[in-house]
């Protein structure tokens, strides 16, 4: 008697998507929230409607809630008009999730014909700067941001950012990592705004990062509990050079 096919590790439920060749963004819970906030701000400045999830045995039991409505913890967002795609996580990846995380993430990029991944996560130095540290996954994607980041030379990203990024390298899929420098793992929306200055710049958006800045205080109150969340999923890694890199 034949077995019953085994339920896949990672589900991705999404309406059809009015996107063509969209811009996919990425940001999951790191060092400093750096992606979360982000995304989170490019999804409420955008207006960006909420399109589907992604579900996985890897992740914890638990449901988020919004004005007492249900919500999948790691969501997808669209903005048709601007082609722009954004994946946001309320939860931390463990390790163990990334490799099928990822595979199944690039797989369903690929399925809409993504034009460009944006992988975005926080770096910790102690040098008191907000810089954004860049990488990508080949010599044009390098190209953009050459000028408006500072190239990372020697490092590793950990985590579920580093794991798409190297998933793309494999599939020759255009992308790049773009890392807002935090003094340490509490929330930072300051190193938010750069990165999306940064966003700004390479992709010719009109994200006001402003509101983010003057809400500053607010979002590292209320994400606190999530950035330590975040400290006992991650494990840190030594600096080859002057930084360490986090997912």
């Amino acid at each position: 008697m034949a077995s019953e096919p085994s339920e896949p590790f990672v589900k991705i439920i999404c309406e059809p998507l009015k996107s063509k060749n969209p811009l996919v963004i990425e940001g999951f819970p790191g060092i400093g929230l750096v992606g979360n906030i982000t995304c989170q701000h490019i999804i409420e400045e955008m207006g960006m409607k909420y399109v589907g999830s992604i579900d996985s045995r890897y992740f914890p039991p638990l449901a988020v809630l919004f004005n007492g409505i249900v919500y999948m913890p790691v969501r997808i967002y669209e903005a048709p008009k601007e082609n722009i795609i954004v994946i946001i996580s309320d939860i931390p990846i463990h390790p163990t999730a990334s490799y099928d995380l990822s595979k199944a993430l690039v797989d369903w990029m690929i399925s809409i014909k993504a034009k460009n991944i944006i992988s975005i996560a926080g770096i910790a130095t102690t040098t008191g700067l907000r810089r954004v540290f860049g990488g990508a996954t080949d010599q044009e994607m390098l190209k953009k941001i050459k000028d408006k980041t500072e190239i990372f030379q020697v490092g590793t990203i950990s985590g579920i950012s580093g794991s798409i990024l190297t998933e793309c390298f494999i599939r020759k899929i255009p992308a790049m990592g773009l890392l807002g420098e935090t003094p340490g793992p509490n929330p930072d929306p300051r190193a938010a705004v750069e990165v999306l200055n940064v966003l700004n710049n390479i992709f010719d958006l009109s994200i006001n990062a402003e509101k983010l800045m003057n809400q500053a205080e607010q979002i590292e109150l209320e994400l606190s509990k999530l950035a330590e969340q975040v400290k006992t999923t991650e494990s840190p890694m030594m600096p080859k050079k002057e930084f360490p890199m986090y997912g």
